[in-house]
């Protein structure tokens, strides 16, 4: 269905995966969310999904509609809306539930790596996703990476898939605000939610041969001894600091003042830290996998091997480099190319059905 550009369509947008300040998925909520309401010009009526303890989030901005169990199975507002956005594919409330026009953005597919084991549960996840993608008339990917994962995995998707990039804030550092945790010598920085996929591991190599620290930033789990554990094999335990979830005070803190971003994922649908990080013209060092050479493009360092040798090369050669050809400003540059209100706009001409 083509909404009509002589009427106001009324869209139906799903932040309900916004559970906690420390998740990708509450920054891409607040961002995307708070655009579409400034870049709208009062094109669409909206309303925004959400569960009812995040209420505060957008109240006062926009009429609210809560998820509620019953949602399940079947959805009161099913004829209400013409539009209807599914911003993660988690989709509590489920496509098939509405009759309007269906936009289904997917972040990543990492469930078919982490589940390859579960004879169990590994078709029960591709019968759910089959089901949201072809209940969807619009299928968004986040990166062109995530773009050929779903044609891959779901060839259906490839004639009405597009990709459209997240936005990044650029974090403003509160003047005068220093963080509890403040490293006592240069540091290197690294942030996200510290499991095995973010392969932070790998890091306390970057610490031999020399006085930096580094810093970990996220929600903490057992895979925190793996990095220890690492951090002791290099006699630098004492300069890995894992301090936990941090303010965006804090974080912006961290940015401004840290030699480097530190970000050897393995799984990453977008990877928000590297724009952050290049908002304050820092250099950025990342694996070469998945959707992080698509942000970091050619303004970023990567490591081709985590072998440690290797990667103290990648480290000392790429700051040498950066310094010397005083990138700061190319990296603000590259991060500009992601902004919230880009995406908002591209979103919007998916709901009026450009």
């Amino acid at each position: 269905m083509v909404v009509s550009k002589q009427q106001k369509p009324s869209v139906l947008v799903t932040f309900d995966s916004m559970k906690n300040a420390n998740t990708g998925l509450y920054y891409f909520g607040l961002g995307l969310g708070n655009a579409l309401l400034q870049e709208n010009k009062d094109r669409f009526k909206f309303s925004f999904y959400l569960k009812f303890k995040n209420r505060s989030i957008f109240a006062g901005k926009v009429r609210l509609v809560f998820l509620a169990k019953m949602h399940k199975l079947f959805f009161p507002g099913r004829n209400k809306y013409d539009v209807v956005h599914f911003t993660d594919q988690f989709c509590r409330l489920k496509p098939e539930l509405v009759n309007a026009r269906k936009i289904l953005t997917i972040h990543d597919l990492n469930p078919i790596i982490e589940l390859k084991n579960d004879a169990r549960l590994l078709p029960l996840y591709f019968k759910k996703m089959n089901g949201h993608i072809d209940n969807s008339d619009k299928v968004v990917a986040i990166s062109q990476f995530v773009a050929d994962d779903i044609v891959k995995h779901f060839p259906q998707a490839k004639e009405k898939l597009s990709v459209i990039y997240n936005g990044a804030d650029k974090l403003e550092p509160a003047p005068g605000h220093q963080p509890q945790n403040i490293p006592q010598r240069k540091f290197l920085f690294t942030i996200g939610n510290v499991s095995p996929k973010k392969n932070f591991h790998v890091l306390p190599a970057l610490l031999e041969r020399n006085d930096l620290q580094l810093v970990i930033a996220g929600t903490v789990t057992n895979y925190q001894h793996k990095i220890m554990e690492e951090a002791a094999k290099f006699n630098c335990a004492d300069r890995v600091k894992i301090i936990g979830p941090v303010s965006d005070a804090d974080k912006a803190w961290y940015y401004q003042n840290c030699e480097a971003l530190v970000f050897p994922s393995l799984a990453e649908g977008f990877g928000l830290p590297v724009i952050e990080a290049m908002y304050f013209g820092k250099p950025v060092f990342l694996s070469n996998l998945t959707s992080l050479p698509e942000i970091g493009g050619n303004v970023a360092y990567y490591f081709d091997s985590f072998e440690p040798a290797a990667m103290q090369k990648v480290l000392a050669e790429g700051l040498a480099h950066f310094h010397q050809n005083n990138l700061a400003e190319t990296a603000r540059q590259r991060a500009a190319l992601f902004t919230w209100e880009r995406t908002a706009q591209q979103y919007m001409a998916l709901y009026q059905g450009a």
